[in-house]
């Protein structure tokens, strides 16, 4: 799995959040009636240090990653973290990943 998270989104975490640098930003499937990449799931975050962590992204000085037991959410999918000035907002963008020896047309 592949996650980027753009400088803005960063800047945006830091600001709303009030993170510093060094702080951490995990990403991890919850229970949602909102629509994500699985229906009945989206994103959370929380601000806690990882314990298993099996990916990890550091951008402008905050640490984005997301546990092993949370992988199962991303499979076959990469992740773009992206903000949007027009709704000062952050969105999570999914990209599905090629399958080894599959054939891209």
């Amino acid at each position: 799995m592949i996650m980027t998270i753009s400088r803005e989104a960063s800047a945006w975490y830091r600001r709303e959040l009030g993170l510093q640098d060094g702080d951490y930003i995990r990403l991890f499937p919850r229970y949602s009636s909102g629509g994500g990449l699985h229906p009945g799931f989206s994103l959370g975050i929380a601000n806690e240090p990882p314990a298993r962590a099996a990916v990890e992204v550091t951008e402008s000085g905050i640490v984005f990653y997301m546990e092993e037991q949370d992988l199962w959410y991303m499979e076959g999918y990469s992740l773009s973290v992206e903000y949007v000035p027009a709704e000062d907002d952050i969105v999570y963008n999914y990209q599905p990943v090629p399958v080894a020896g599959s054939v891209q047309k």
